[in-house]
């Protein structure tokens, strides 16, 4: 066992997370850790990092064991350089400063980082997070421990990091709502939840097979519940005609019922909190053709978002949509939604279109204002869905929200809630059109269930963006994946458009590589890059056959038939070939930005 605990109890003010919680780790378990909002899984792996401590049992760590964590919100020095970050980690690890530059590049490499000089303060979240996930890595822990690591990917980003995590070797547990990711990286889960006896229900298996045991589990306990409702109704019954506990058997009995009894309230008290009532109205419009988009073209700061694109959008068309950071979604959103006019083209809406928004940023709630006015904008305490009045302490539980948290500024509340209150205004207003960026931020996995029911039995049309790629494929009828310089293309369903992201991917490793150049140098000079590009292109060539020699010699000890016994060579070498292999795909990435700019601005000057 690596890492594990005992009974552990935790508690905020009077709020118990758990109580008698018991959970291990072993080596190569990829654990995903799920539960609903405020069901303490960050505060465990806080616990299991050694950043915080419990009221009441143990935590025993393996010695010698190395833990990494990468939290929810990574911080650096803003003015830092991406290498410094690196740089001080290794020095606070105490590593040999002769190990620095290895690790730093292997860090460099496996973040996808092009340059070491750029600064903290100009990345974008996606990168950021990048950083905090290589800066743990780079140290090689035993475990690693990882708070929501998809929050600000992309969906390149999140296939990114699939991918090392795929190929990690050693233990790590991970916190996400992206059920694909679950299903692609996790080998057991484990589900906090008070309505278990234990306060945790672990499965072997991928998400879709957890998804199998714990129904199973769950039909398994209330059948039990019910067994035991039964016999305590016929003890109760017994106990109402007094009987006297004059004999052992008689007052056996009357013991036996009271801890039957106590062990039904038990159960009972355990029920699960209720899911957020999520059910957009529709406005029941039968036209064929609520909003018609031809040859749209738009450009922000001189660059092509979008370049003749056309569109249909009827009642029950789902669109989702797909792309990178910056590729346009957004832009897109607002085109359609007629917050923003395209350069060329037209947009046609059908007659009193009514369009409900979702905002990423959420930016039209009130911070200042109250859950209560947020809730019922209008005042008073009612509001009208679906033409019925429904009390504002009716309607907040809807939601998941307390009595006690109306009168709470709306900064008070947290990301999720923030999400559900926004979720909950839009479902006061009919529909034709629906139009949601990014609603699944800091949902929990429950309340994205009952998201994607709802918008599957949405009437209207639906255009969304989304990186839950789980909702995004069940959800949507088409999809549309824009690439950030104005094209955009169409695909039946998520699988499609992987399988074309692979063929492209192979394609682009096509040319011919720097191997086959190696052996003839070209005799043109090369012209039109910096000083320190030119220098770069001069040496990547010999650095790429290095890199692929390494790999090689990594590959024959993996392969090296008298270390098969040991399982903590094999891990290391393994980590080894890892770490050579992402080296020259690093390399063969950078050569081929130099060689594409090359020949651009060659052929630029030619013209």
């Amino acid at each position: 066992m690596l890492l594990s605990c005992e009974l552990l109890e935790k508690s905020y003010g009077i709020k118990p997370l758990f109580t008698g919680l018991s959970i291990g780790l072993c080596n190569g378990d990829h654990v995903g850790l799920i539960g609903p909002n405020g069901s303490g899984k960050s505060t465990l792996l806080k616990i299991l990092a050694g950043l915080e401590e419990p009221d009441n049992g143990t935590r025993s760590v393996r010695r010698h064991v190395r833990i990494g964590y990468v939290p929810q919100e990574p911080s650096f020095g803003e003015q830092h350089s991406v290498e410094d970050v690196l740089t001080k980690v290794l020095l606070d690890e105490g590593f040999d400063p002769h190990e620095q530059g290895g690790r730093i590049a292997k860090a460099l490499s496996l973040g996808g980082f092009v340059g070491s000089d750029q600064a903290v303060s100009t990345l974008s979240g996606g990168w950021r997070k990048r950083l905090a996930i290589a800066r743990s890595l780079m140290l090689e822990p035993d475990v690693l421990l990882l708070d929501e690591p998809t929050n600000h990917l992309d969906v390149e980003g999140i296939l990114w990091l699939e991918g090392l995590l795929k190929a990690e070797p050693h233990a790590f547990i991970v916190i996400s709502h992206d059920r694909q990711f679950l299903e692609s990286v996790t080998t057991r889960v484990w589900e906090l939840n008070r309505r278990y006896a234990n306060g945790v229900f672990q499965a072997n298996g991928r998400y879709s097979e957890f998804l199998e045991q714990r129904d199973a589990a769950l039909q398994a306990q209330a059948d039990y519940q019910a067994s035991l409702a039964n016999r305590v109704r016929r003890e109760v019954e017994w106990l109402r005609r007094g009987p006297k506990a004059r004999t052992t058997k008689a007052k056996a009995r009357i013991d036996s019922a009271g801890r039957l009894i106590e062990e039904l309230q038990d159960i009972e008290s355990r029920r699960p909190q209720g899911s957020a009532g999520i059910d957009f109205t529709a406005s029941g419009r039968k036209s064929k053709q609520l909003l018609v988009a031809k040859g749209l073209e738009k450009s922000l700061g001189g660059k092509a978002i979008l370049s003749d694109l056309d569109m249909l959008l009827g009642p029950g068309e789902r669109i989702g949509l797909l792309g990178p950071n910056g590729s346009g979604k957004t832009t897109l959103l607002k085109l359609l939604a007629g917050t923003l006019e395209p350069d060329r083209g037209s947009l046609t809406r059908a007659d009193r279109l009514r369009v409900v928004t979702f905002e990423q940023h959420r930016e039209s709630l009130d911070q200042q204002a109250t859950l209560r006015r947020a809730l019922a904008p209008a005042g008073g305490d009612a509001v009208v869905y679906q033409d019925r009045s429904v009390h504002l302490v009716s309607w907040a539980k809807r939601f998941l929200f307390a009595p006690e948290q109306l009168d709470l500024p709306v900064s008070r509340l947290s990301g999720g809630e923030q999400a559900r209150l926004l979720i909950a205004q839009l479902m006061l207003q009919p529909a034709d059109l629906l139009i949601l960026d990014e609603p699944t931020n800091d949902l929990d996995i429950p309340t994205l269930d009952v998201l994607e029911d709802s918008l599957l039995e949405f009437a209207g049309a639906l255009v969304l963006v989304t990186h839950d790629r789980w909702l995004l494929d069940r959800v949507s009828t088409r999809l549309l994946a824009l690439d950030g310089m104005g094209r955009a293309e169409w695909f039946a369903d998520y699988a499609q458009w992987e399988a074309v992201q692979e063929n492209k991917a192979l394609e682009e490793s096509r040319p011919s590589s720097p191997r086959d150049r190696a052996a003839k140098p070209s005799s043109s000079k090369r012209k039109g890059l910096s000083y320190n590009e030119q220098k770069e292109w001069d040496q990547i060539e010999a650095k790429i056959l290095d890199a692929e020699e390494v790999a090689a010699a990594c590959h024959a000890g993996v392969n090296d038939p008298t270390i098969v016994s040991s399982a903590d060579v094999l891990q290391e070498r393994y980590a080894a070939l890892h770490a050579a292999q992402a080296e020259v795909e690093r390399l063969y990435k950078r050569w081929a930005e130099l060689d594409e700019k090359r020949a651009q601005l060659i052929s630029g000057a030619q013209l």
